[in-house]
């Protein structure tokens, strides 16, 4: 899906593939094992942020993400530094505690895996019973990593996706 939560047309799915294509033939290939494969500058993009960032610095995080459905997310959100270290992190307790049980975090893996409504999440033998599925729906909701789409159905939002593979990807050992 697009920010606004629509399918891609055909000449943004057409742009998106000649862009991809002039990347790898001017040599920006990907490599999969690692992430991009771009020779001797393995910190491209910490040196692209570096140029644009003042002092004390930035926090960025960026993704383009097919999900197995077929849906497109694309996210970019830059911090600087200093607000980062002046906020009340105790405002984002709430977010990060909904991420913290291993019930939230297979509901949110199967919803990106594409099942979608309550009875498809019910038949996840781990899942529990459905007192406890809407219980902890109504966390991931609450906290803004899920969204209702239509009665008995939940999306995480398009803006939301990108953040969430960040935070997995950041407690990666």
């Amino acid at each position: 899906m697009t920010r606004n939560g629509e399918e891609p047309t055909l000449d943004e799915r057409v742009a998106r593939l000649e862009t991809r294509v002039a990347e790898l033939e001017s040599g920006h290939r990907s490599s999969r094992a690692g992430g991009p494969d771009l020779g001797a500058d393995a910190f491209w993009a910490l040196t692209g942020l570096k140029e644009r960032a003042d002092a004390p610095g930035m926090v960025l995080f960026t993704g383009s993400v097919t999900l197995p459905g077929g849906e497109q997310a694309e996210w970019q959100q830059g911090h600087p530094v200093d607000e980062l270290l002046a906020d009340d992190w105790s405002q984002a307790a709430a977010a990060v505690a909904a991420l913290g049980h291993p019930i939230r975090l297979l509901l949110l893996r199967e919803i990106l895996h594409g099942a979608r409504t309550v009875a498809e999440l019910g038949a996840h033998e781990r899942l529990g019973t459905t007192g406890q599925l809407y219980h902890h729906l109504r966390q991931l909701v609450a906290a803004g990593w899920l969204r209702t789409t239509a009665r008995g159905q939940y999306a995480v939002p398009a803006e939301r996706v990108v953040p969430l593979l960040v935070v997995l990807a950041a407690v990666r050992r």
